[in-house]
């Protein structure tokens, strides 16, 4: 694949593309939570039962990633990106057009195949695109577009679901992916199949690495306290903390300006102090769950804490990410990459689930900060242990 062959200060456009698709993904991955209560009523379930509607999606994603991953492993990674683009278009046309409960949990996992593989490749491609130093920021770049989705994509799709239904929510996704298909098309450099004889076995072998697989485990736990308590944003914040309907949105978007923040300020970190920077961001992220199970019943303590989940959320994700990517080598890069997405999202249908039961059986929406907290901070016990485990490796490159 294409290389920098000098340092630059100057970000790549195929990296501006890139972010485009993750714009789209990320719209549809979240904006099924802000419409949460429009959904079960329409469809005539219960919250919890719409609250899988997350899960489903993201064990797509986790089951998903690896297997697309290896089996267009020896594909030009162009071509499977844009491939992907268009599963995910087609998927939320499914979606928009599902006339039951059953139908569209199955257009969601079908287009939660293309989630993972995409993020995964992406982010191999993205930080092939940059010197050395620069790749953990180069990832980060590119979520840029999963954070500016929650920034605007998702506060909008919760406005349009609201006033015109949930249903032009997914027509205007559609619309999104079909567009970022295009860009991807027109600006990611063409490059060669990259697979060989032997490459998934030397990939499989690369990835059951010990610091490899504490670091999924690491991204599962951190993202499993994240989702305990998101999954339920909407419900908490009109049931819990007193705002109106139409204040969800507003109150999105700011969780969507924290998430912008935290993903540029961790890339940044993991780059000075990889070391350092998953314990310290997975640490900061227990605290802020904690911070916003106290803060539900005071609505603006609520919002500020929205606002600062997104910042500590966020920026995990790149520290993590770039983790996974070093520790695996070259043999195992691609599908590291991908697993580790995946991770993020049996995470989240991890943390969708927990909280289900917390709200279901007792709990209540008030406990779900408390129950989000402890799971992460199950997530920074085995970032340690992980530091502990790993030798000092060197970025290879992409």
């Amino acid at each position: 694949m294409p290389r920098s062959s000098a340092p630059s200060s100057r970000t790549p456009a195929a990296l501006y593309a890139l972010t485009a698709g993750a714009f789209g993904i990320g719209t549809t991955e979240f904006v099924i939570m802000g419409l949460l209560r429009q959904v079960a009523a329409d469809l005539q379930v219960s919250l919890p039962a719409a609250g899988l509607l997350i899960s489903g999606y993201a064990l797509g994603v986790f089951v998903g990633a690896p297997l697309l991953t290896l089996a267009t492993d020896r594909l030009p990674r162009k071509a499977v990106l844009v491939g992907l683009m268009a599963v995910f278009t087609l998927g939320n046309l499914a979606c928009a057009l599902a006339p039951d409960y059953g139908w569209l949990m199955a257009a969601r996992v079908i287009t939660s195949l293309a989630h993972g593989t995409f993020f995964g490749v992406g982010a191999v491609v993205a930080a092939g695109l940059v010197p050395a130093e620069r790749r953990a920021r180069a990832i980060s770049v590119m979520f840029t577009g999963l954070t500016v989705a929650t920034l605007l994509g998702v506060p909008a799709g919760a406005w349009l679901g609201l006033h015109a239904g949930w249903r032009a929510t997914f027509w205007a996704v559609a619309a999104i992916g079909a567009l970022a298909t295009l860009v991807i098309a027109a600006l990611v450099p063409a490059d060669r199949a990259t697979g060989a004889a032997g490459s998934v076995r030397r990939a499989l072998a690369a990835v059951s690495r010990p610091p490899v697989v504490l670091g999924l485990l690491t991204t599962t736990l951190g993202y499993a306290g994240v989702f305990t308590v998101y999954t339920f944003i909407q419900p908490v914040l009109v049931q819990v903390s007193g705002l109106p309907d139409r204040a969800v949105s507003p109150v999105l978007l700011v969780f969507g300006v924290g998430m912008i923040a935290g993903n540029l300020l961790g890339g940044r970190f993991a780059d000075r102090a990889p070391m350092v920077a998953i314990p310290a961001t997975l640490l900061a992220l227990a605290a802020v769950l904690a911070l916003l199970g106290a803060a539900m019943h005071q609505a603006p303590a609520m919002v500020i804490a929205t606002g600062l989940l997104g910042v500590a959320a966020f920026a995990t994700v790149a520290p993590l990410q770039a983790w996974v990517l070093q520790r695996a080598g070259d043999d195992g890069r691609n599908l590291a990459s991908s697993l580790n997405i995946g991770a993020f999202n049996l995470g989240n249908a991890a943390g969708a689930w927990l909280g289900g039961l917390v709200v279901g059986h007792g709990g209540g929406l008030e406990r779900l900060g408390t129950a989000g907290a402890l799971i992460t901070l199950a997530g920074v016990a085995v970032s340690a242990l992980a530091l502990r485990r790993a030798r000092p490796t060197a970025i290879q490159p992409c």
